[in-house]
């Protein structure tokens, strides 16, 4: 089933139930996959709807973040309630063995061991964890240790 159409599923769930916390992240949700839609001449791959989930995360975050730097707790835990359902919708995180091993294994097959080539292991490594929910700056982070 398209992602579109299990939010909209989900949204009559939610209308259906009163939550209106709920409700109105999936109409964000919906909102932003229909502007991709509507954006793109392409129809809507799954990578694009995933992107657009982590872009929706991302802005989550940050609000967050900046809400509790202000001193608005309400605020930023409702950021934070919305960043939870949007993150029902991504595929499993990768567990750290899983990344360890990946990364691994891109370093073997590309024979990098310099700083300066951090990119062709950093590809190789997110082509291995394709499919997975991976966070790009972690990610990078152990590469970068990796190659000291």
């Amino acid at each position: 089933m398209p992602l579109i159409d299990q939010v909209q599923k989900d949204m009559t769930a939610a209308m259906k139930s009163r939550e209106e916390a709920r409700l109105s992240a999936l109409r964000m949700v919906k909102a932003a996959l229909m502007k991709l839609k509507v954006d793109s001449p392409q129809p809507l791959d799954e990578a694009a709807e995933m992107q657009v989930l982590k872009s929706l995360i991302k802005q989550r975050t940050e609000a967050a973040d900046a809400f509790r730097k202000a001193g608005r707790e309400e605020q930023a835990a409702k950021e934070e309630a919305e960043r939870a359902l949007i993150e029902t919708y991504l595929p499993a995180p990768a567990t750290e063995p899983e990344i360890e091993t990946a990364i691994q294994e891109a370093m073997s097959e590309t024979g990098v061991a310099s700083l300066k080539q951090m990119g062709v292991v950093m590809k190789a490594a997110q082509a291995k964890l394709k499919g997975k929910t991976v966070d790009g700056k972690a990610l990078s982070e152990k590469v970068r240790s990796r190659l000291q």
